[in-house]
């Protein structure tokens, strides 16, 4: 993850602010914009700060920078691009941190133990069952893998599985159904309880959140016709927080 911290100096603050609210609609929907906010100096009015979370300097430079996103992101702010006095990359080297949900959850080990246990009750399971018939034995080891990165742990995912585009893979052409999403999600809360991932609300709350949201995705990606985004980091979930993707 990058920082790119514009700094304007404008006189026209009501169109500058407006012209932003419409900007950020095409950059929250860049796959390689994972946060952004403005903020206008209290002590001088007339300056702003626009701050940009980039997943790379070169995902923002090469990907982001040829994509209709920036075409669409421009064309906003085009008139206050002389207003600009500073805008630079940089990389956090101090930070205020509490513990990932992959620390929360027990690191590794205790993911790996809950997609084992949960993929022993999908073998077996009438509905959802035929879709793993011929699933590789280190398939539930993958999904913990995707797991630990998407909930803060290392990205091992994306180093030796390929990342998003080896998962979005996975699901292209499936006809998945809502009742097979269902009891995927079922399956996988009975699991967590099975093999005791902490039970807190906060946790559990933002566990659920993400299951719901990744299969639903799923779900969608996975019908005939459908073109989701093939390029993408793998999502990185907090306590509450989703990230800007586009189904």
């Amino acid at each position: 993850m990058i920082l790119e911290y514009i700094r304007y100096r404008v006189t026209d603050a009501e169109e500058f602010e407006a012209a932003y609210r419409r900007a950020v609609v095409p950059l929250g929907q860049a796959p390689q914009c994972l946060d952004y906010d403005l903020s206008r100096c209290v002590d001088e009015p007339e300056c702003y700060i626009l701050r940009i979370e980039w997943t790379s300097a070169k995902g923002h430079m090469e990907g982001f920078r040829n994509s209709d996103h920036f075409a669409a992101f421009f064309g906003e702010i085009k008139p206050f691009v002389s207003n600009i006095e500073e805008m630079r990359h940089y990389e956090q080297i101090i930070k205020k941190t509490e513990p990932s949900l992959f620390d929360w959850a027990g690191g590794a080990e205790a993911l790996e133990r809950l997609t084992g246990v949960f993929y022993g009750h999908v073998l077996k399971d009438d509905l959802i069952g035929p879709l793993f018939a011929h699933m590789n034995p280190d398939h539930p080891k993958y999904v913990a893998m995707w797991l630990g990165e998407v909930f803060g742990g290392p990205d091992r995912y994306t180093q030796e599985r390929g990342g998003y585009p080896h998962m979005l893979s996975q699901h292209l052409g499936k006809a998945l159904t809502e009742q097979q999403r269902r009891r995927w999600v079922n399956l996988l809360m009975d699991a967590a309880d099975e093999v005791e991932l902490p039970a807190d609300p906060e946790f559990r709350a933002a566990f659920a959140s993400y299951i719901e949201w990744g299969t639903r995705l799923a779900v969608h990606n996975s019908q005939p016709g459908a073109t989701p985004p093939t390029k993408a980091p793998v999502p990185h979930w907090g306590w509450g927080v989703a990230p800007p993707y586009q189904g």
